[in-house]
């Protein structure tokens, strides 16, 4: 997947299930639903999250960690810092954990020229230093 703004979760569902060669028959016995139901999940853009943990199970791949990537990568800044975070009883996660996808999303980013050092570093507000790590290690020799 190489657009983490826009995510179509059906088919990223449909293309899961394709690669596992998982056959329709099992998929609707688990979901107690008729075969056209579950093509319309196919074509849906969005699912409820009850539906996406079922099919997280089934097909074995955390679809959830697509719509935390795209956090990662679009979320808005708390205003630089100045807004005063109230204190929560909700789990709290690192924000700043990249995958191999967003690392190569980046530096695909850079290397087709399609953003600057500066543009990346302001967009996605990944530090400099981590960047020009990243570039030094992932670069493609040529």
């Amino acid at each position: 997947m190489k657009n983490f703004e826009h995510i179509h979760i059906g088919a990223l569902i449909k293309t899961r299930k394709e690669e596992l060669d998982m056959d329709l028959q099992r998929i609707c016995n688990f979901f107690e639903d008729t075969t056209e139901n579950i093509e319309k999940m196919y074509q849906s853009e969005h699912l409820d999250s009850q539906l996406l943990l079922r099919w997280s199970k089934l097909l074995e791949y955390d679809f959830f960690r697509v719509y935390s990537q795209h956090l990662i990568l679009f979320a808005p800044s708390a205003a630089g810092g100045k807004i005063r975070r109230k204190v929560t009883d909700l789990p709290q996660f690192r924000k700043n954990i990249y995958t191999k996808e967003i690392i190569d999303f980046i530096l695909e980013l850079h290397e087709t020229k399609k953003k600057t050092i500066n543009q990346i570093v302001q967009d996605y507000r990944i530090p400099k230093t981590t960047l020009y790590k990243w570039i030094s290690k992932y670069k493609k020799t040529k």
